[in-house]
């Protein structure tokens, strides 16, 4: 075996709080319509990669959550393409190495990447992937370019990727040029800016969606009246909006605009011929949920925001507000007698006590809502969601240390 050089990075996901639905260019991964997202703390939702580089490897290798993928896919060619033309000269001492820019093109790669959270569930799983696939490739590469350069390097691997390389809220900004060097993403507040929010993810299914979202948005572009519409008239709007309401911290509005567009993405998936049904019976019931304690006390509470699966993610204003969040949510979608406590709530668990749930016995003993009229009506629908994710707004892509490699320096294969 000869020597082995590797690098391991975390990318985090994000969520979509203005959408992004539909492309004008297939190929290059280019938007009809702008899109705004914040990033969530890796800890709880991110993809961890391992490139490694060796003389002795005979051809380019992927193996994504144990197992091994093909690479020949247009979109990873993108990525492996682009930063093998920017990479630059690496030297390691230690190992006697030396690979000139020339040497990239000749030399295969091995990449290992696992997410923390389901895949293709609709939860930005491969935002996650292909940001930290360019972000680690271009450590390992020795490339230059800057955060921007990369992001429209990672769209073109997956759309929302773009967003993924900054913490916070981010931008895609669309852009107008046909070859896309315009379009990529930009940070419009760090993770400190608005550090209240708190986000709780009921995952009602991690199951792999039945229409990936390729497909449903060339469906849409295809057939949808709706969707032209809500790119040139709706969304420019709303965008603007809702960067004030970031600006401002204005919770009320950014919650208004957030459950509006995220109902008129999946309006769009509905006009679609075939239809897309992307969102569930629970789904519609956690909405049902949050419009009631919305209209009793007669300003949003928490904000929703659906992505292409059933998944709701839910955005809180503060840790107290959320508290009063998670108590609903346990109270209407309590675990069936068999789950353990603690492995349905997962990520940010310290907010459990904070709702006042030491042990699976206080579920029994939680608060009637506020807005529920008729305690002798209330309809529950336990095990209905597998489990919850707490989390917060957090930081982009970090570069780990070697203990956090995901390659075999002996083998140049994926640790067992």
């Amino acid at each position: 075996m000869e020597w082995v050089l590797t690098a391991t990075g975390r990318s985090p996901t994000n969520i979509a709080v203005i959408k992004y639905w539909g492309k004008r260019d297939e190929a290059l991964i280019l938007p009809v319509n702008d899109s705004i997202s914040v990033t969530l703390d890796p800890d709880h939702l991110s993809a961890t990669t391992t490139v490694a580089v060796s003389p002795s490897f005979d051809r380019d290798r992927m193996w994504l959550n144990g197992n091994e993928i093909s690479l020949s896919g247009g979109r990873f060619q993108s990525c492996l393409r682009e930063i093998r033309k920017r990479a630059g000269d690496v030297k390691d001492e230690k190992k006697g190495v030396h690979i000139g820019k020339e040497d990239w093109e000749k030399l295969h790669v091995h990449i290992v990447s696992y997410n923390n959270f389901p895949t293709a569930a609709g939860l930005a799983s491969s935002a996650a992937g292909f940001a930290c696939l360019v972000f680690t490739l271009a450590k390992l590469m020795n490339v230059s370019e800057n955060e921007a350069a990369l992001s429209s390097i990672a769209r073109q691997g997956s759309g929302s990727a773009c967003r993924s390389l900054y913490g916070g809220f981010v931008k895609w900004v669309k852009g107008e040029e046909a070859n896309g060097s315009d379009s990529g993403a930009v940070q419009l507040v760090d993770e400190s800016y608005w550090s209240d929010l708190v986000v709780i993810i009921a995952v009602v299914s991690s199951r792999q969606k039945e229409t990936s979202s390729t497909s449903g948005m060339r469906d849409s572009v295809l057939t949808s009246a709706l969707l032209q519409h809500r790119a040139e008239i709706i969304v420019p709007k709303r965008i603007r909006q809702m960067e004030e309401a970031i600006k401002n911290r204005d919770f009320g509005s950014f919650a208004s605009l957030a459950c509006a567009d995220s109902n008129q993405f999946h309006a769009i998936c509905l006009d679609t011929t075939p239809p897309i049904f992307y969102m569930n019976d629970t789904s519609h019931r956690i909405i049902n949920m949050v419009e009631r304690w919305r209209q009793f006390e007669g300003a949003p509470q928490v904000a929703y925001t659906f992505d292409a699966g059933p998944n709701a993610v839910l955005i809180a204003p503060n840790r107290k507000v959320a508290a009063s969040l998670l108590q609903r949510l346990l109270f209407f979608f309590p675990p069936t007698p068999e789950t353990k406590l603690e492995s349905y709530i997962v990520g940010e668990t310290s907010i459990l006590q904070e709702a006042g749930v030491q042990a699976a016995k206080d579920l029994d003993s939680l608060p009637l809502p506020s807005e529920v009229k008729d305690k002798n009506n209330v309809q529950k629908y336990p095990g209905s969601i597998s489990y919850f994710i707490c989390t917060s707004p957090g930081k982009g892509p970090i570069l780990l240390s070697e203990e956090h490699s995901l390659v075999n320096p002996a083998t140049g294969l994926p640790f067992k």
